[in-house]
Parts: C-alpha cells; sequence; structure tokens
C-alpha cells in the first residue's frame, strides 16, 4: 500500500495479490487517499494485535493441554500393559484374547 505524491497531490494505491502477481490498485487521490491509508494502517495494526492476542491464547490454552495429554498417554501406556499381563495380544489393530 502506498500513498504517493505527484505534482503536489496524493494518490493513494493498495497492493493486490492476483495469483502469482501482485498489483496496485487505484484507491483514491486527496484527502481521500490519506483517509483512505490511514483507516487501512487501522485495520492491519488491528488485525496484528488481534493475532498476537489469538497466538497467546493458544499458547495459554496448549500449557493448559499438556497436563491432560500426559495423562491420557499414561493411561493408554497402563490399559497396554493390563491388557498384555491378562493374555491378549493385538490383531489388526483389535485386541484379541489368547488361544488357549
Amino acid at each position: 500500500m502506498t500513498l504517493e505524491r505527484r505534482d503536489g497531490n496524493l494518490y493513494y494505491y493498495r497492493s493486490v495479490r492476483d495469483g502469482e502477481k501482485v498489483r496496485k490498485v487505484y484507491v483514491g487521490a486527496g484527502e481521500f487517499a490519506r483517509l483512505s491509508a490511514e483507516g487501512d494502517i487501522l485495520r492491519r495494526t488491528d488485525r496484528k494485535a488481534q493475532r498476537a492476542q489469538e497466538m497467546a491464547e493458544l499458547g495459554r490454552l496448549r500449557a493448559l493441554a499438556d497436563p491432560v495429554l500426559e495423562l491420557v498417554e499414561a493411561a493408554e501406556i497402563l490399559a497396554r500393559a493390563y491388557l498384555i499381563a491378562s493374555g491378549c495380544h493385538r490383531h489388526k489393530g483389535e485386541w484379541r484374547r489368547a488361544r488357549r
């Protein structure tokens, strides 16, 4: 996004991705150009702040989930140990009792 000054006038262009190419699209001139540029800057900073907040929230949720995941892993290990101790084996992903 560029705010260009030519011959004393302001012109505002937005960069738009069109497939692999990036092209400039004319938005406006004069006061409208300045207001559009400021609005885009505000939207960009809002999105950036929101992303930072979401990343912080994601980190907090991951920290809360870690003990639960450890507990799930321990429970799976204990269940496997119990099944093996009781004479079961795995056959195509399923637990079955051994033949006697």
